[in-house]
Parts: structure tokens; sequence; C-alpha cells
């Protein structure tokens, strides 16, 4: 049985936020000290670690829902399906719909069902939940997908990966620069011919390694101690991926059985250039390769770290032609991967 990807859609917020715009925060220490260099300096060793130069925040009457249904309605046209064909939606984020302004997030009801209501499918038995798995929660979503359809409960799915992480970040935490908004949607499919998920492996690593990303309160000490913000000790983060993650890469193509030497390109999830960089080397030196040039597209310099919607985008841009010196062909191979919070890895061997 083909399970495909059948159509792909992507959503970019036109708030372009640069890294110049970060120059007048007040950035703090953990424990609210003042940071013993400038903000100019603060930018410019973030700019080079990370590649971030600018990215993307949504504009003040969407939320997340509004985002993924804007990808979502992309995907099923270039899938050319009837949307009353699908059986599942399933919208990965992590703070649901955040409403600008405001300090809860809202997942009543969930983002898949706000999607199909926005779509204005009337058939009940398309099945709309939510994926809370971190960073890589889109990958897990087309994984979910392929399940569902490998075991003859669904023929069509709409996987969506969606985040307005503008809205939880702590203005007074320089990792806030990292964060960005967006949404990709993709259409799984039983089709012949249309490409393949030839391999996929998860893992979660919860011992020792549960709190690497976490909620909590402002480094600022005069802020409000009721509102919480998205926090992450970036240092052990880079640690477990550049440790964990080329394992779980190899260990998905190996189960493809498919050689390294065929992989056309790898989308990765990008948070931050140097450590994607890592995984890649250490990926091929697994397999004592050289990563070939090119192997990687890049758009974290653009649209900086959107979470789950940073994949899908990706793969749709270059499906699409609009990332320079990357393209993809049918009966080319593909490889996903992704980590985040939980901490979560996961990665897809694709047929294109």
């Amino acid at each position: 049985m083909e399970i495909a990807i059948t159509g792909t859609g992507s959503y970019l917020p036109s708030i372009v936020t640069k890294n110049e715009e970060f120059l007048e925060h007040d950035f703090l220490e953990r424990d609210g000290t003042a940071i013993q260099y400038g903000n100019d300096t603060i930018i410019e060793k973030f700019t080079a670690i990370t590649g971030i130069v600018e990215r993307r925040y949504a504009e003040d009457e969407h939320k997340t829902s509004d985002l993924g249904f804007l990808a979502a309605e992309k995907a099923i046209d270039d899938a050319q399906i009837d949307k009353e064909q699908i059986d599942y939606i399933i919208f990965a984020h992590n703070f649901g719909d955040l409403t600008k302004g405001k300090v809860q997030s809202d997942t009543l009801p969930s983002l898949a069902t706000r999607v199909k209501h926005m779509l204005q499918i009337k058939n009940s038995s398309c099945v709309a939940y939510d994926m809370i798995f971190g960073c890589p929660g889109w990958v897990e979503a087309v994984i979910q997908a392929k399940a569902f359809i490998q075991s003859g409960m669904a023929n069509t799915c709409l996987v969506i990966g969606g985040e307005t992480l503008s809205r939880i970040i702590d203005p007074n935490d320089r990792d806030s620069m990292i964060y960005a908004d967006g949404a990709g949607a993709a259409i799984i499919q039983k089709a012949k011919g249309q490409g393949r998920i030839l391999g996929h492996a998860s893992q979660t690593h919860a011992n020792g390694e549960a709190y690497h990303l976490f909620f909590d309160k402002s480094y600022h000490p005069d802020s409000c101690p009721d509102i919480r913000y998205i926090k992450m000790y970036g240092r052990k983060v880079y640690e477990f991926a550049c440790t964990h993650v080329p394992q779980a890469m190899k260990e998905c193509l190996d189960t493809s059985e498919i050689a390294i030497d065929r992989i056309k390109k790898i989308f990765i999830h990008q948070a931050n250039e140097k450590m994607d960089e890592a995984i890649i080397k250490r990926f091929y030196r697994l397999y004592k390769k050289t990563p070939p040039v090119g192997i990687m597209p890049m758009i974290i310099q653009e649209t900086g770290n959107s979470s789950v919607a940073t994949i899908p985008t990706l793969f749709d841009r270059v499906k699409r032609g609009l990332l320079q010196d990357h393209s993809i062909e049918k009966g080319d191979i593909v490889l996903f991967a992704s980590v985040g919070a939980g901490m979560n890895i996961n990665a897809i061997v694709y047929e294109v």
C-alpha cells in the first residue's frame, strides 16, 4: 500500500520582525540580573549561532487556528480533493489559540475542530483532534495519519502544524528572538504513484530530559508572577539534539532499507542553524560519509523557529520551487527529522 503526501500548503505571516527591533529590549539573566554586555553584542552572537536575521509574526487578527486554516486550504487545493473526503484532521501545536493582548491560551474546542468549522466540512465522520508533541508534532501526526490509512480506518488525512509563539515569549529573555509564527499543512492519502512513506521512527526521552523546554514566569522580577512563558535550557537542548537526533535518523533510514547516498534533501526542524549543521554532519559520520553540498534547505534566516510549522512550511516551499537552489522531483528520496519538547525526536523517509 502506497501512502503519499498528495498536497501541501503553508502560510507565512506578513509581519517581518528583524533582529534590530530587539535592540531596546531589557534582556536579563535567569535570576533577573542584568546581562553584562549590550544588546548589540547579544544580537550579534545570536545571529552567528542561530542564523536568524528576521522572523514572521502573525497579524493581530489571526490566531494559530486561522494560520492552520489558511495553510490547509492551499493543501486541499494542491491535492485537488473534495474536502468532504477527509477522514481525519490532525492539528499539531503546543499552545493552542493565543489572542493578542490576552494571557490565556485557548484549546476549547480543539484547533482541528476550528479548522474543520472554517473549512465548512459537513461530513460528521471527519474526525478532528489535536497533537501535542513539541516541535516534532507535525511529523508525528503524519506518522499517525499513515497508521490510520494503513489500518483501513482512513483514506485521506489533513495534517496541520501551526503556532503563534510570538505571543508566548518573555520580552526579557534573549531566547525570545528565536521564536516565530506560521503554519504548514499536508494531505496524506492512499495513492498509487504519487509518492510513498518508506519508514519512520519516534522517540521520547523523559529520564532527565523532560524539562529541557518548559513553562515559567518572566525573568523580570517585577513582572506578573501568574503569567507563564516558553522557556528552555538552550545548551542542554543543543547537546541533546546533537547526541540523539543523528542516531534516530539512522534508525529510520536503516529501517527503510534506503542507502544514505540516495537522500536528495533533509528537511530538518529549524531552531538553530549551527545545531542543524552539527546534526547533519554527525548523521553522515555514522555512515563514514560527508554531507553533500545543498543537502539541507534552510529558511530559518527569514522565518525563525515556528516550531511544528517549520518542516511542513519548508517542504511546501521547496516542492513549489520557492527556495533558490533547492528542488525535488518525482522519485527523489527525502528525510524529515525533528526534535523538541518532551524531549521528542522523530524522522520519516519519504519517496517523492
